[in-house]
C-alpha cells in the first residue's frame, strides 16, 4: 500500500502494559466512528499491514489498540513513534461545510502581487496558527493561514488567495 493511498488518523505514542497494547494519539477528526478492521504503521517510506485485535478510544485524541500477533511489550515497542494511516475507502465523505484550513494542502497559492506562488505541500500546526509550507522559486516558504492574509478560497478549483505581507518572500529569497 503506498501512501497517497491512505489517510494519516495519528501516531503510537508509547506502549501500554506488558502485553503489547499501544496508545495512540489520534488527531484526526471523527476517528471514533471509523469502522476498520486493519491499519497501516509507517515504516520509512513502507506502509506495514497490521490486523486490529481491539481499538478503544476511551477519551477524545486517545486510543488504546492492540494488534493481531504484538502480544508483547517487546514486539510493540518497535512501533512507538509510528504514523497510523487507514485506506482512503475508510475516508468520510466531506461535506463542502467540512471544510478546513488544514484542508488546503493540495491547493494553489496565487497572490495579489506577485501572482501563482505555488502548491501547498503541508500544512503545519504552530501554537499561534496555521502554516502553508509552499516552494516558491526553489525555496520553502511559510505562509501563515490568518483572516488578515487570505483574501479568498476557490474549493472548487482548489485556489487559495492571499496578500502577503510585504517583504515576506524576501526574507525566504536572500
Amino acid at each position: 500500500m503506498k501512501v497517497e493511498d491512505c489517510f494519516r488518523i495519528g501516531s503510537i505514542i508509547k506502549t501500554r502494559g506488558l502485553k503489547g497494547e499501544l496508545q495512540a494519539y489520534i488527531d484526526f477528526a471523527g476517528a471514533e466512528n471509523l469502522k476498520f478492521d486493519n491499519l497501516f504503521l509507517q515504516n520509512g517510506s513502507k506502509l506495514v499491514p497490521y490486523f486490529i485485535q481491539s481499538f478503544k478510544m476511551p477519551q477524545k485524541n486517545t486510543a488504546f489498540i492492540y494488534l493481531e500477533d504484538i502480544d508483547h511489550i517487546d514486539k510493540a515497542t518497535p512501533l512507538v513513534k509510528k504514523d497510523i494511516y487507514l485506506s482512503n475507502k475508510f475516508k468520510p465523505e466531506k461535506n463542502e461545510d467540512d471544510f478546513t484550513l488544514r484542508d488546503l494542502e493540495g491547493f494553489t497559492v496565487v497572490d495579489e502581487d506577485e501572482g501563482e506562488l505555488g502548491e501547498i505541500t503541508d500544512i503545519q500546526e504552530f501554537p499561534q496558527q496555521l502554516m502553508a509550507t509552499v516552494i516558491y522559486k526553489d525555496c520553502e516558504v511559510l505562509i501563515p493561514l490568518i483572516e488578515e492574509i487570505i483574501t479568498g478560497i476557490d474549493v472548487n478549483n482548489e485556489v487559495l488567495y492571499v496578500d502577503l505581507p510585504e517583504g515576506l518572500l524576501d526574507i525566504y529569497l536572500d
